[in-house]
């Protein structure tokens, strides 16, 4: 497994390979990182090339096939479970306050102990990791399930068991991340994230509809109860994989300072750091949609609930061809990043001021899509990109910054929105993430020393960045990152 620098999905700089003192090393970066050695992989067959990878190739894998299936009927049962909680906590109190409050607990958990949930990954095997957090997930959703159906359901429970969830989400959200690359290796990583991606909106299609059927003609205690059900799947799929065909990873060591090692590793890897603090910045002022699309839907064109709906929809679609775009794509290149980061942030713009509903409505594919890429490629550069034994901090990092930026770019934006109004709102969070693209790709241009070129072929414009002084014996143009 190819680990660290030389992973064809960083765009580290021309130094990084060759010199034990550059920045970027992680042999200096941290003290455990001495004594982690590069994942050993098993003697499978031999991997195919990743730019010839068909869409679905990582399925062929059994180990990942029987998780992904899991996760089919895992993430139905999830989003059936937002659904029912916000309608539970808005019955049992009629206040929209008292849902955020929900929302916030299951955020914060997170926000307060993503870091530290990324240390125990980097130290515990990640499948029985797993089955512990899947099965701590599934008794929640019971026992909220039983109040429920027993009429004994009061706020404060609904309070704690989301609490409860974010509690296992801190561990489970960095395991199952890293875990992928344990299951398919390096070559079908892209694939593999992707395709996970994929499932997770195919549930935004599905779950939310079931959920709205469910809670009509049975109640929300019904719907928390198949959530708790729905973990049978995954959990079985873990117990069902073949522990030989795995990619071994050796574990970090039990040691004091791990946490500060982990943020020190980071902050020595330009890669990393700027593809978070890009993440970052579109996640806190560009992914503010409930805040947006209400909005629109209510004071811009007086359409109603129907058309949020609408709008979340063909968010939705947009968002799964994106990730089954990015299944077909073999590599992570960062450019590809930072041109739908750029894409996002002009096409909120557009959305902006867009006058009429069905033209509103219709950009939202294309924002799905965009969103969706930057999300892929910007998960898998960071794993290809991370030694192993770092993976499970580095992760954890990542999807702190990822989900916690709402909880804080929420309020921001809200504020914009009544001070302003909802055009100037999505205009400002779509220039943040375009200004955000621009400067990091320029920042990761310095840092590999390349320049922008501008080219014709075949009749079209092509952009490049190459180097300002190219090496000898090697090609005069290069992508931002190698390609594979």
């Amino acid at each position: 497994m190819s680990t660290g620098p030389g992973a064809d999905s960083a765009p580290a700089p021309a130094t990084h390979d060759t010199s034990p003192d550059s920045p970027g090393d992680p042999g200096k970066s941290s003290k455990s990182s001495k004594s982690p050695k590069p994942a050993k992989s098993p003697k499978l067959s031999k991997p195919s090339n990743p730019s010839k990878s068909s869409m679905f190739s990582s399925l062929k894998v059994r180990n990942y096939r029987l998780f992904f299936l899991g996760q089919v009927v895992s993430n139905i049962g999830t989003w059936m479970q937002r659904i029912a909680q916000d309608w539970l906590v808005l019955s049992l109190t009629g206040s929209a306050t008292a849902v955020g409050v929900t929302t916030a607990l299951q955020f914060l958990p997170m926000l307060l102990f993503g870091l530290y949930g990324g240390v125990l990954v980097d130290r515990l095997p990640k499948r029985p990791t797993l089955l512990v957090t899947q099965l701590s997930m599934a008794l929640t959703g019971i026992a909220l399930a039983a109040l429920t159906l027993s009429g004994h359901v009061e706020i404060w429970h609904v309070y704690v068991a989301a609490f409860a969830v974010g509690l296992a989400t801190v561990v489970d959200n960095p395991a199952r991340q890293s875990f992928v690359s344990e299951m398919v290796g390096p070559d079908q990583l892209q694939n593999a994230v992707s395709l996970n991606s994929a499932n997770f909106q195919s549930a935004r299609l599905v779950g939310p509809a079931v959920a709205g059927l469910m809670i009509t003609g049975v109640g929300t205690g019904w719907a928390f109860l198949f959530n708790g059900l729905s973990f049978v799947a995954p959990i079985a799929g873990l117990l069902l994989m073949r522990a030989r065909e795995l990619y071994v990873v050796e574990r970090a060591p039990r040691g004091k300072g791990q946490l500060r090692e982990g943020l020190h590793y980071v902050a020595g890897r330009p890669d990393l750091i700027w593809t978070i603090v890009l993440v970052g910045f579109i996640g806190t002022f560009g992914f503010n949609f409930p805040v947006y699309l209400s909005a629109f839907a209510d004071d811009v064109f007086h359409a109603g609930a129907g058309s949020y709906s609408l709008f979340n929809t063909l968010m939705a679609v947009g968002s799964l061809a994106g990730a089954l775009l990015a299944a077909r794509r073999g590599t992570a290149r960062m450019r590809v990043m930072i041109a739908a980061a750029a894409a996002f942030g002009a096409v909120e713009i557009v959305a902006a001021s867009a006058p009429s509903l069905w033209l509103f409505a219709l950009l939202m594919v294309p924002i799905g899509m965009f969103g969706m890429t930057i999300n892929v490629t910007a998960n898998t550069s960071i794993q290809m990109g991370t030694d192993p034994a770092m993976r499970g901090r580095v992760m954890a990092l990542y999807m702190m910054v990822f989900l916690g930026g709402s909880p804080v770019g929420a309020p921001i934006a809200g504020w914009i929105t009544d001070a302003y109004g909802v055009r100037a709102g999505l205009a400002v969070g779509g220039a943040i993430a375009a200004g955000a693209a621009l400067t990091v790709g320029l920042v990761l241009a310095r840092v590999g020393d390349l320049r922008l070129s501008f080219a014709w072929s075949h009749g079209h414009p092509r952009v490049r960045f190459i180097p300002r002084k190219p090496r000898e014996n090697e090609p005069g143009e290069h992508e931002l990152a190698p390609a594979a």
